[in-house]
């Protein structure tokens, strides 16, 4: 299929492009910027006057819940969910069931994915076996299957030896290891921030001091390695000052943060709101604000949406006993562009941390547009406006704490390789 984008804004932040200018689109290739090359004939025109053209989005933690909980989604639910966010490019965390241990596991995946002709899936690997912290996986053999990094999720390693080995044996080869900061057997029945408002609603706290004490550890660790290291899923100030000290130091440490944790805080519970149940938990405003500055300024290299589907039975029972997540897949190019918008940001710098920046942390050549490159685009309605509801969700899961709200931007076109896999109904 040729595709020739027409009358659109085209910003490409990894080139630091912001011009009117069309786009050309042939044998799932980008062929021309600005002019058609020579011979061009399209199949299919896209008029995208008042829109804007960008890199298909690249989002560093999607729970596509297969294998094991299809229950909860299908690779072909949360695949159609990212083509209606404008989202080309995933990466896959490895807690699925069982973990992404195993070659085998990888392949299957990266086929079923394939075979859809969805959104590139790029899996992270389990830096343990069956992310139990005691024995390294094969991490070579991982990669020969298309792992891209290594981690234990939601699952800390417990043993500090086991860890050190790990970084070490990924820094002999280069490997990434992606690890959320959490101090094992340390708040670890706690299911909200330990501050006024889990206090205030008897909830057992999660203290910051989680959060800390791992990142302490890691960035140690890395500093005696020389790992590669990708902090996960920031939720505190403090964490947040620890991994711009090793950034400043020098270390290799890159991080991000989920779109929940960037606009919502602990107040946001309200009266015992399970949406808001969460992993890391919701912090203090003072937290949330924190986040958002240090993205605006890149101290944060990028934003996720942790997409976690979940039923509706896991969320409608008491706070404690819900199970955390949210979905956000959908919902990743609107809270990018409402915090842009709150600090003043550009359309390409706002873009910045949801294409080029997430697809560099992957290694992957996603996230930009240039010529020769594959044709992941997404098109959409800046001035427009994104409802979520339960039915506009394409989500299996519709867990998510903005349901009910009004958000900026609309997309309009997924093209993926040179195929439109999604236009607005």
């Amino acid at each position: 299929m040729k595709i020739h984008i027409a009358n659109g804004r085209l910003i490409d932040p990894a080139h630091d492009i912001d011009q009117q200018r069309d786009l050309f689109v042939a044998n799932g290739k980008i062929v021309g910027i600005g002019s058609a090359p020579d011979g061009f004939s399209a199949t299919r025109h896209i008029d995208a006057t008042g829109k804007i053209i960008c890199p298909g989005l690249v989002d560093l933690a999607a729970r596509l819940r297969e294998p094991g909980f299809e229950y909860l989604a299908t690779l072909e639910s949360e695949m159609e969910a990212a083509m209606a966010g404008g989202v080309t490019s995933l990466a896959i965390p490895p807690d699925t069931d069982p973990p992404l241990d195993e070659p085998g596991l990888v392949e299957m995946l990266c086929y079923r994915a394939k075979k859809l002709n969805r959104a590139h899936v790029y899996p992270v690997g389990a830096l343990t076996e069956r992310l139990e912290g005691k024995r390294l996986s094969e991490m070579a053999e991982l990669v020969d299957a298309g792992c891209v990094a290594f981690s234990q999720a939601n699952t800390p390693i417990v043993d500090t030896q086991v860890l050190f080995c790990a970084l070490q044996y990924a820094a002999t080869f280069g490997y990434r290891v992606w690890l959320q900061p959490i101090a094992p057997r340390f708040g670890h029945e706690g299911v909200a921030h330990d501050g006024e408002v889990a206090t205030r609603l008897g909830l057992p706290g999660i203290p910051t001091a989680a959060e800390t004490i791992a990142l302490f550890t890691y960035i140690e660790l890395a500093r005696l390695t020389g790992a590669k290291l990708h902090i996960t899923r920031l939720s505190s100030a403090e964490g947040l000052a620890l991994v711009r000290a090793a950034k400043a130091e020098g270390l290799d440490i890159t991080c991000d943060v989920s779109i929940n944790h960037l606009h919502l805080s602990d107040m946001d519970i309200g009266y015992f709101n399970a949406h808001c149940r969460l992993n890391p938990p919701l912090r203090s405003q003072r937290d949330r604000d924190a986040l958002q500055a240090a993205l605006a300024t890149g101290d944060i290299d990028a934003l996720c949406s942790n997409h976690s589907p979940i039923d509706d039975d896991a969320k409608q029972v008491p706070f404690s006993e819900a199970e955390p997540g949210a979905t956000g897949i959908e919902l990743l190019l609107p809270l990018a562009l409402k915090w842009g918008r709150s600090h003043k940001l550009s359309l390409l710098e706002t873009l910045r941390r949801v294409t080029i920046n997430p697809a560099r942390i992957i290694g992957s050549k996603a996230g930009q547009l240039s010529l020769g490159a594959r044709a992941d685009i997404c098109v959409f309605d800046a001035e427009g406006e994104t409802t979520v509801t339960r039915e506009r969700l394409r989500s299996q899961g519709k867990n998510t704490p903005f349901l009910g709200h009004n958000l900026p931007g609309k997309v309009c076109y997924t093209v993926v390789e040179g195929k439109v896999m999604y236009a607005e109904p």
